[in-house]
C-alpha cells in the first residue's frame, strides 16, 4: 500500500468515530437488510461489511470495505487479493482475511461446479466454464490436469504445480502418474496466463508437444490443452496444434 494510502487511513482513523452500525435504523444494518429483501438487495460494499462483522474503533465495517473496494474497484478485484494483502487495511486481522478469501473461494467453486454427477466434457466450453472461473484470478501460472473416463467424464482434477509469473514447469511424467493413479483413459491439460494474454508461448507448445507425444506411446491421448487469460481462453486443440 502507498505511502498516501496508509496516510490517508490514519487520517480516517483518527477522525471522529462514525455511529456504530447496530445504532443505524434497523432497515439500514446491512445483516437486517439481507434478512428482510435479501442478499441480492445489498451493494458490494454491505456484502463485504458482513464478512467482517466488525470495523475499527473509529470506522464501522462498512467503512471499511468501501476503503477496501474504492482500492479493488469491484468485487472481482478483492478476488485477487491473498489474506496477506488484505490485512495491510486497518481493521483485518488475519480471521477476518481468511473469511474473506474462503467465501470469495465457495463462490469460485459454486461458480464452478458442474451441474451433473459426472462433469462430461464434449468441447473447450465445457472445460472452460469449469475451470476459467478458478484461474482467472490467480497471480501465478497454475497448470491442472483433468483426468477423463472412457465417455469423457471427469473422474478428478489434479492441480499439478504453481509457478512463477511467467512460467509454471510440468514434466508429462506428472501429467501421466496423475492419469495412470486414477485409472484414467485420456487427459485435458489448462493452465493460465495472469499476463491476460491467453496467445501459446513457445514454451507452452513444446510442453504440448512432449505430452501428446508421451500419451501416445503410453495410450492415454491429450484431448486438449486450454490456456485461460482474464475471462478467454484459447484451445490448441482447436487451432489444430496437438499435431505439429
Amino acid at each position: 500500500m502507498s505511502r498516501n494510502k496508509r496516510k490517508e487511513g490514519l487520517i480516517r482513523d483518527l477522525a471522529p468515530p462514525s455511529v456504530p452500525i447496530k445504532e443505524w435504523p434497523s432497515q439500514e444494518r446491512p445483516r437486517e437488510k439481507l434478512l428482510r429483501r435479501g442478499a441480492h438487495a445489498l451493494t458490494d460494499a454491505e456484502l463485504v461489511a458482513i464478512l467482517l462483522r466488525g470495523g475499527t474503533a473509529h470506522r464501522t465495517a462498512l467503512d471499511v470495505a468501501r476503503s477496501i473496494l474504492s482500492e479493488t474497484k469491484t468485487l472481482r478485484g478483492l478476488c485477487a487479493k491473498t489474506p496477506g494483502e488484505l490485512m495491510r487495511w486497518k481493521g483485518i486481522g488475519a480471521a477476518k482475511a481468511v473469511g474473506i478469501v474462503a467465501a470469495l473461494e465457495m463462490g469460485r467453486r459454486v461458480q464452478a461446479a458442474p451441474g451433473e454427477d459426472r462433469y462430461v466434457v464434449r468441447t473447450p466450453d465445457d472445460v472452460a466454464r469449469r475451470l476459467v472461473p478458478r484461474l482467472r484470478d490467480r497471480s501465478t501460472e497454475v497448470f491442472l490436469v483433468l483426468v477423463l473416463d472412457s465417455k469423457n467424464g471427469v473422474k478428478t482434477e489434479i492441480e499439478l504445480s504453481r509457478g512463477t509469473l511467467n512460467a509454471s514447469l510440468v514434466h508429462p511424467r506428472e501429467v501421466f502418474k496423475a492419469a495412470i493413479d486414477n485409472t484414467g483413459a485420456s487427459v485435458i491439460v489448462v493452465h493460465n496466463h495472469p499476463s491476460g494474454n491467453a496467445e501459446p508461448s513457445g514454451e507452452d507448445l513444446e510442453i504440448t508437444r512432449q505430452l501428446v507425444e508421451a500419451g501416445r506411446i503410453i495410450g492415454i491421448p491429450v484431448h486438449d490443452h486450454l490456456i485461460v487469460a482474464g475471462n478467454s481462453y484459447t484451445s490448441l486443440a482447436e487451432r489444430g496444434l496437438l499435431e505439429r
